[in-house]
């Protein structure tokens, strides 16, 4: 039987609004369990890594060198890598936030297990650092940490930067970019996929390239931010973008992700159910999930 393995990280302090912290909660009563069940996997939920609540902490803003809760995130993407190097071999890890930023732990405690690949599907880039990040919200920080640019207590999370190479990086349905982020892509040549790349040549074609990119590497993680799908489908998230994927791009997206049998490893991230109508965007994340690790129509 295939085995699965899931950790929340119940955190929203990388976001500028609150709420996304109950992500895992909203997320694992969208059923969650049975669907991986029905699947065929064994589920094993390790529970939730242990997050402070902003309140608690002894600062309500930011941390020398403009970022907010920095040391309470980096606190908790630590202790996210270390429950992630002790899973069982076999285990497909799925790693429910929490706003963007638990993805520096997700990824760097997986990367230990070889060079890996990482697919990153969001509205928005993820590439800030702190001399370019207009907010200094960490949630916008994630990707440019884990290919060793920013702050050293981002980059260096669970052992020395990077964690992933960006020739092993592909972003696919951003359409929200800053001017600082935009000029750090281009000089560290990460390939990426905007709406304008995912109207004119669509959807198969990303997912083919995106493959074909991963080739040769023995682990590929999945990052999917709820806000990459239009706030239409799913208004359940902090940072809405207008002209998102719709619900069939995204399912076919996964399925032929799931065709090719590269993806490893999983985070479902960005759902706020404060913001949402009836849990719905948790729903659509959970069945996005099921169509990744196999669910077909027939």
């Amino acid at each position: 039987m295939k085995a699965a393995a899931i950790i929340g990280v119940p955190m929203d302090l990388g976001a500028g609004r609150r709420g996304v912290d109950m992500g895992p909660s909203a997320i694992r009563y969208a059923r969650l369990h049975e669907e991986l069940s029905v699947l065929g996997y064994a589920v094993n939920d390790i529970g939730d890594v242990d997050v402070p609540v902003v309140e608690t902490l002894k600062t309500n803003g930011g941390e020398p060198g403009g970022l907010h809760h920095l040391d309470a995130i980096r606190q908790a993407c630590e202790r996210l890598a270390k429950q992630l190097t002790g899973l069982e071999d076999g285990e497909f890890p799925i790693i429910l936030g929490g706003d963007h930023s638990i993805s520096i732990g997700s990824v760097s405690g997986l990367s230990h297990r070889g060079r890996t690949g990482l697919i990153w599907i969001d509205a928005h880039a993820d590439f800030n650092t702190p001399e370019t990040s207009p907010s200094g919200n960490v949630h916008g920080m994630p990707l440019a940490a884990l290919a060793g640019l920013g702050d050293p207590r981002l980059t260096g999370i669970a052992g020395p930067p990077p964690k992933v190479r960006p020739q092993d990086v592909v972003l696919i349905g951003v359409r929200s970019v800053d001017p600082g982020e935009r000029e750090l892509l281009r000089e560290a040549g990460v390939v990426v996929y905007t709406m304008k790349e995912v109207d004119r040549a669509g959807i198969p074609t990303i997912a083919a390239n995106a493959v074909a990119q991963m080739q040769g590497l023995e682990w590929v993680h999945v990052s999917f931010d709820a806000d990459v799908l239009d706030p239409a489908v799913a208004p359940g998230v902090g940072t809405p973008v207008p002209g998102g994927l719709s619900y069939r791009e995204a399912h076919l997206l996964m399925e032929l992700l799931a065709d090719a049998g590269v993806v490893t490893s999983l985070d479902l991230v960005e759902v706020n159910p404060i913001l949402d109508e009836r849990n719905r965007t948790a729903r659509i994340v959970v069945e996005l999930a099921a169509s990744l690790l196999g669910k077909k129509i027939l």
